[in-house]
């Protein structure tokens, strides 16, 4: 399959971040807001999950959620998420199905993250799925200057994978 392939088999649409995506699953179960921390804005289901595809030359932009996000690697070639701790550190993280690669990684909440394609990578077709589940008020994107300031170390890496705020 190519990238229109998937596209259309799961009905895929733009995400604001980059790339494209669908939602799969949302719990029905909810989790009350008095019982989630306060970066919260309201009741969230236990969890939710999205297919997202990323070709070259695209890239998911620096953004940060207020859950958890588990990443799992399905098809395509290699991903490359960049992950931006609240402590500082910096890493790099390759999904795909080749040695030294991991299928699935999980993106701590508050952690600032971007991901691209791996170099020679002519799509990624992965899932998210976040607990509790996300919901775009908890969505921030990066300003680049910003981000810049918090992570000098990583100005380069930052400006290529910036869109800005929505």
């Amino acid at each position: 399959m190519v990238p229109s392939d998937f596209i259309k088999r799961f009905s895929m649409q733009p995400h604001p971040e980059g790339g494209y995506y669908s939602s799969t699953y949302q719990a029905s179960l909810l989790i009350p807001q008095h019982s989630l921390p306060d970066s919260f804005q309201a009741s969230r289901p236990v969890s939710s999950a999205i297919y997202y595809l990323l070709e070259q030359g695209d890239f998911s932009s620096f953004h940060r959620i207020a859950s958890d996000e588990c990443w799992h690697f399905y098809a395509g070639e290699p991903l490359w998420i960049h992950a931006l701790a609240p402590d500082g550190s910096y890493t790099r993280t390759t999904l795909g199905p080749h040695q030294g690669m991991t299928f699935q990684y999980v993106v701590k909440a508050g952690t600032w993250f971007a991901s691209e394609p791996a170099t020679g990578s002519s799509f990624s077709f992965v899932g998210c799925t976040v607990s509790p589940g996300f919901h775009f008020d908890e969505f921030e994107m990066a300003e680049s200057d910003w981000l810049i300031s918090q992570f000098p170390e990583q100005a380069s890496l930052i400006k290529r994978l910036c869109r800005g705020p929505l």
